[in-house]
């Protein structure tokens, strides 16, 4: 994998610094949704999902991340034995892989296409640093521009994994990316407000919509907003696992940042919200 130039020490201590900030803790987490931008932005945020992961009761990560660079409307799985860090290896479930793999849903990524996403990659020195001491293995599940009755379908192929306590779901997603940059202006702005306010009422609406449980909710606010939030495709599946599961999970938003305080249409910001499901 393509990572950020850390020294696995320093990489080590950020993270720490990050984790020993966040003070409430679900011990019922069973999966999150967190940002995958570069760590100098995403990090801090990253730090309020992953310390509710238990690493005691945790054997398997699935890590779904959505295509940046290869478009698809499908979803895909590695070829990889494990993935390289500057805290060290990750291995791939190999067992699960090819279960998946022989649904004849999910083919393989390519070598490139898998050394070129950061939205699973970002994910893997949180998961390593939070499981460190104990053996487990991960599912990196690449998503792409998934349509609604594709969502379902892969929710409920998906769901059995949610019923077994010792997996954990790491669905990566950063939220509005709003500007020049992204081509993206919506804003619902009172004339007292900054525009970088309108962004964050923007966002909560559709972090309100995934609290619902609902994906037909969710899916409404996409359509009305056009939001670009990058995860949308494996939060959708996600939501999807949820509704089709037989537990009773519940899933709510702990942090929320954003990069840049947008004041003009010049400027532009992404956002991280940072959201945890939890069995009932």
């Amino acid at each position: 994998m393509n990572f950020e130039t850390f020294v696995g020490e320093d990489l080590d201590q950020q993270l720490d610094g990050w984790l020993n900030k966040v003070n409430n803790i679900d011990s019922k987490a069973i999966g999150i949704i967190s940002p995958h931008a570069g760590y100098s932005y995403s990090g801090p945020p990253a730090a309020h999902g992953f310390k509710n992961l238990d690493k005691s009761k945790i054997k398997r990560v699935f890590i779904l991340g959505p295509s940046h660079h290869y478009y698809l409307k499908s979803c895909q799985i590695s070829e990889m034995k494990y993935y390289q860090t500057p805290l060290g290896k990750l291995t791939l479930d190999q067992e699960v892989i090819s279960e998946l793999h022989q649904t004849g849903e999910f083919g393989y990524m390519s070598k490139e296409v898998d050394e070129k996403e950061h939205s699973i990659e970002m994910q893997l020195p949180y998961i390593k640093k939070m499981m460190e001491g104990q053996e487990f293995t991960i599912v990196p599940i690449l998503v792409g521009s998934t349509s609604f009755q594709k969502e379902e379908m892969y929710g409920q192929m998906l769901a059995p994994y949610l019923s077994d306590e010792s997996n954990f779901f790491v669905i990566s997603s950063d939220f509005c990316h709003w500007g020049k940059r992204f081509d993206y202006y919506h804003c619902e702005k009172k004339d007292d407000e900054e525009i970088y306010q309108s962004i964050e009422k923007l966002d909560r609406r559709g972090m309100e919509a995934i609290e619902t449980g609902n994906p037909s909710t969710f899916g409404a606010y996409l359509k009305e907003t056009e939001n670009t939030i990058c995860g949308r495709h494996p939060i959708g599946i996600f939501m999807q696992m949820v509704k089709a599961s037989k537990g009773n999970f519940k899933t709510q938003f702990v942090h929320y940042a954003q990069s840049n305080r947008c004041r003009t249409t010049k400027d532009s910001s992404v956002s991280y919200a940072v959201g945890v499901c939890s069995r009932g």
